[in-house]
């Protein structure tokens, strides 16, 4: 008899659970067909969002509404949703797929969003864009304003939360076609450098880090000057001195996307131009080995097209709240038209390494703040003998198992070094750098930083005052135990 009464039971709350699903699934169902009643009832209106605007620039909306669509939790219902890996560890996201439709309400009113795929060629990766709201015509005059400024806060509150920095390269396309294609392809942005990180003079990071904070905060600043709201950095230098890793360090700082401009798949000054139009705010626009470039003779780009890349009337359409950032082995021979302030606001020189820089990387790499053998390092630097930050960073890796094996890999690798010249001191020129009969025979253990006349105040008066200091010991030789390390001078 209890056995009879359990299985009672069990079969009670087995048929109410069915009768439960049913009815969740009936009123899910009828829902459905209410809304499908209630479109065929009501007249509705479309309105389009681009990808792209008449000027083939980004349209920034379309960029808001793919953010907020993505972050709605009825894309869960969509037929078709992509999987896609996220930020964190095994994460993953949502987004909508091509040709699929999110619903959503405002203010009581439902309305719909499709994204619209259409493929402009056969067999062709490139494609236009759009998505298509549908909302009814009695509610287009009551929530629309609303709605559009609703999407703009909650995107930039997704973006804030979930900010993911990318890499944009360009891609080689005929030049009849290059407006009507994409140039831009993206990856996502994982290079581990920072600004701390970064085997330079701490002084000089401090600097560094204090015109990006005021670059920032200086949008009204420069407008009230007349001037478009961006910066323009040199990173010069050996090769493997960091140059690459210190724009990563920067995007990273900034929370910037990066575009890496590949002069070669260029066509021509045009060409150059659309590329420029196609970047979007809050970005670092970078060209390597800009002196390689030039120096190659390229028919593509001429010196006048970089001219105006760099400073035009285009970047007063599109340059706002962005950095321009070029790198070059030396600037000995490139034409000053480049260099001047406007064009090239901030130069930071990057050295081969010297004593400081040892010691960041073998803390970096090495977990060292100290140890028996850094004074042997310390009197090898004096002699003058140096190597590049990449180099002493592979070694120290390579025996990162054993320190001591490190350093001693390091002293063997600096001893067969030979110094320059045979000069462990050196003079300071009366500007602040380096005597020019001396300045391509020295051993590169200083870090040049020199700022133009429009950055924000405090920085300059910071600059100032250290530029007085450097001056006044300008006629002073500096010995074997004070090697100079890093010098600041402002250009004109």
């Amino acid at each position: 008899m209890g056995l009879f009464l359990l299985l009672l039971i069990i079969l009670c709350l087995f048929v109410s659970v069915r009768l439960f699903l049913y009815r969740t699934t009936l009123i899910h169902r009828l829902k459905r067909w209410g809304h499908w009643i209630e479109d065929r009832i009501h007249e509705h209106q479309t309105l389009k969002v681009p990808e792209l605007d008449e000027n083939n620039q980004d349209n920034q909306f379309y960029r808001k509404v793919y953010t907020y669509l993505n972050s709605l939790s009825t894309i869960e219902d969509s037929d078709n949703t992509n999987l896609i890996s996220g930020k964190k560890p095994n994460g993953i996201v949502l987004c909508l797929d091509d040709d699929q439709t999110v619903q959503d309400t405002f203010l009581g009113a439902r309305v719909s969003w499709t994204n619209r795929v259409e493929r402009i060629e056969e067999k062709t990766v490139c494609c236009k864009k759009t998505f298509i709201l549908k909302l009814k015509k009695r509610d287009k005059r009551r929530i629309l304003q609303a709605y559009i400024q609703h999407i703009y806060r909650a995107s930039e509150d997704v973006e804030t939360r979930c900010k993911e920095l990318k890499l944009y390269m360009n891609t080689a396309a005929p030049a009849e076609d290059r407006r009507s294609r994409r140039r831009w392809s993206s990856v996502r942005l994982t290079h581990p450098a920072t600004i701390e990180t970064i085997a330079m003079d701490s002084d000089l990071k401090k600097k560094v880090k204090s015109d990006l904070d005021s670059f920032m905060k200086s949008k009204q600043y420069y407008h009230r000057l007349g001037r478009v709201w961006k910066r323009s950095y040199l990173l010069y230098g050996p090769s493997g001195t960091g140059k690459s890793s210190f724009i990563a360090a920067m995007a990273k700082f900034l929370s910037y996307d990066v575009y890496e401009i590949d002069l070669s798949k260029v066509v021509d000054d045009s060409d150059l131009k659309m590329l420029l139009l196609q970047t979007r705010k809050k970005s670092l626009i970078v060209v390597e080995d800009l002196d390689r470039f030039i120096s190659s003779n390229s028919p593509a780009v001429s010196l006048t097209g970089m001219l105006n890349f760099m400073d035009g009337i285009l970047n007063s359409c599109c340059g706002d709240e962005k950095l321009m950032v070029f790198t070059m082995s030396s600037k000995e021979k490139i034409d000053s038209a480049i260099l001047r302030p406007g064009r090239i606001d901030v130069h930071i020189y990057f050295p081969l390494c010297n004593f400081n820089s040892f010691k960041t990387i073998a803390n970096n790499c090495l977990g060292l703040k100290d140890h028996k053998l850094f004074p042997q390092v310390e009197e090898i630097f004096l002699t003058g003998s140096t190597m590049s930050p990449a180099e002493m960073t592979e070694l120290m890796i390579s025996n990162r198992c054993s320190p001591g094996r490190a350093l001693k890999s390091v002293i063997t690798a600096l001893q067969t070094t030979t110094p320059v010249n045979g000069k462990p001191g050196m003079r300071l020129h009366h500007n602040g750098g380096l005597p020019p009969e001396e300045s391509s025979s020295l051993p590169e253990t200083s870090s040049v930083f020199v700022m133009d006349g429009n950055c924000s105040i405090p920085v300059v008066k910071e600059i100032q005052k250290l530029y007085g200091l450097i001056r006044m010991k300008s006629s002073k030789k500096i010995g074997p135990s004070d090697q100079f390390s890093g010098s600041i001078e402002r250009s004109g």
